[in-house]
């Protein structure tokens, strides 16, 4: 009688749900957060191939592109078989993590609202350590060097944006532009050419600015060389 009493018990003992440890419900956001991003999934849309899955704007510059890669494993992917990942949306409905700034438990799906409003995280980001060499040194830190992280839209003058901005705020606003401009990334390199104006901009910065030069170039060597350099280091790690 005993026995069967404490095989009832255990039953309903695995029966009951599990909460999750504080552990495991931190590494919930990891889980279900972009790799480009590194934002909890806002609109997920995952490619067919691979079954990787991406914030649908996050993975659209990569379908401006004739023969896309997957940002994670490099795989070549039919654009037209990237869906709306409905599997994703619905458990970012059903999990909870902790907020990093106030660690109030939020629904995933919530998450990115609520960071954006609490004021814990805002002082976070306020009290980041500013820029400070690697390596202690007596030399004053160069303020002459040109910007070339971020750009102006040469159609409408928006600032602030980065390659990958400009080429989405590109395709949104003016997309139907004829007019030629400058690119901003070019005339911002060492060999750049300020009055150079494309005739088609769009395609010049789908096909010439497919990597940031910041990750790949040598900005002493000319342009030819830089190029090469780059395309050499990205097919390598590739």
């Amino acid at each position: 009688m005993m026995a069967m009493f404490r095989s009832l018990v255990s039953a309903s003992a695995q029966l009951r749900p599990q909460q999750p440890s504080a552990s495991a419900a931190e590494g919930v956001e990891s889980q279900f957060s972009c790799p480009i991003c590194l934002e909890v999934y806002h609109k997920p849309v995952s490619i067919a191939g691979c079954s990787h899955t991406f914030c649908g704007e996050c993975l659209q510059p990569c379908l401006q592109v004739t023969s896309p890669l997957c940002p994670l494993c490099r795989v070549p992917f039919d654009p037209k078989k990237v869906d709306r990942s409905s599997s994703v949306e619905k458990q970012l409905g059903s999990y909870k993590a902790p907020c990093r700034g106030c660690s109030k438990k939020v629904a995933l799906v919530k998450m990115r609202s609520h960071i954006a409003s609490c004021s814990k995280v805002q002082e976070q980001i306020a009290n980041c350590p500013k820029f400070v060499p690697v390596v202690p040194t007596s030399q004053p830190i160069p303020s002459n060097i040109p910007n070339r992280s971020t750009f102006v839209c040469p159609f409408c003058g928006a600032r602030n944006l980065d390659q990958q901005e400009l080429l989405k705020h590109c395709m949104t606003s003016h997309r139907n532009d004829p007019n030629k401009v400058v690119c901003p990334v070019c005339s911002a390199m060492p060999w750049g050419d300020p009055s150079y104006k494309s005739s088609n901009f769009l395609q010049h910065l789908l096909h010439r600015h497919k990597f940031s030069y910041d990750t790949f170039v040598d900005y002493s060597i000319d342009e030819e060389a830089a190029l090469q350099a780059a395309l050499a280091l990205s097919l390598a790690e590739n």
